[in-house]
């Protein structure tokens, strides 16, 4: 298999772009909605705080109709249930802040020590349900990491399917008895383009900014490419993009020259002609 030159990997480097990102990359407006939708009836409830005077009363009276109301209080404060957060109480316990929030004297210690007493009785918010649909957009950034991931996946499946490339994706090392060479761990492969002569096992990423991960991603593929290269009838094939890798070039350029296979998202072309050549 060919190898690369230092001229190719610099020309490499020289079309790393700078963001995949598209406009509906920065907020997931249908998984927010959903997430309000889903407790928008105890923050209805909840609404009937704002601007009591006695806002102690008024805990105390809400709660004798309906405790659960109280039970998703924590998106209040931008955490959610399923984090499992932890505080220091008075007494210098720690405890999980929902675990605060099934009694009544907790829920009223919560929204003292919280700074949500002053939210409510000075009217700070008007509506709970528009108030946690922005905590929602808020916390929503935290899931841009990983829908980066999935949109460099999006991205070259949108390529393979508008060039008529066949594919599989999300396809684990156990389908094929040949990958036992890849050890024992469970491998899952990006896509895998079954062509005439060869399976092409694919890896694809873009790295927006600098890190550990790349060069522990680098590492990884340059150990796997010359075991999967040694097998009849398989080869791998790398993706990558970003100018995150110009933080870790020198990683980059050891699995340029040791992976024959490895494309940007300007190069991918020659792969796609490759496969239909073949």
């Amino acid at each position: 298999m060919n190898t690369h030159t230092k001229e190719q990997f610099d020309l490499f480097l020289s079309q790393l772009k700078e963001t995949n990102a598209t406009l509906d990359f920065y907020c997931d407006f249908k998984k927010i909605h959903f997430n309000v939708d889903s407790i928008a009836i105890k923050l209805n409830q909840l609404n009937y705080l704002i601007g009591q005077k006695d806002l102690d009363g008024a805990i105390r009276k809400l709660w004798n109709e309906n405790p659960k109301a109280f039970s998703i209080m924590e998106i209040l404060i931008a955490v959610r249930t399923s984090d499992n957060k932890k505080v220091i109480i008075d007494n210098g316990h720690i405890k999980k802040i929902n675990d605060l929030l099934y009694d009544v004297e907790s829920v009223i210690t919560f929204i003292h020590k919280t700074g949500l007493d002053e939210v409510f009785q000075n009217k700070q918010v008007k509506n709970l349900v528009d108030y946690v649909f922005g905590v929602e957009t808020g916390l929503d950034t935290n899931a841009r990491k990983n829908r980066s991931g999935h949109l460099m996946e999006d991205q070259v499946a949108s390529i393979f399917k508008m060039a008529d490339i066949k594919y599989k994706q999300e396809v684990y090392s156990t389908e094929y008895p040949e990958l036992v060479v890849l050890g024992e761990d469970k491998k899952r492969f990006d896509f895998v383009v079954d062509a005439h002569h060869c399976k092409y096992l694919i890896e694809v990423n873009f790295y927006s900014g600098g890190g550990s991960k790349l060069n522990e991603t680098a590492r990884s593929y340059t150990e796997i490419a010359p075991k999967i290269n040694a097998l009849n009838g398989f080869e791998f094939v790398w993706i990558t993009d970003g100018i995150g890798w110009l933080s870790a070039k020198n990683k980059l350029e050891e699995a340029f020259y040791a992976i024959p296979n490895v494309y940007n998202l300007t190069t991918i072309s020659e792969f796609i002609n490759r496969i239909k050549t073949e």
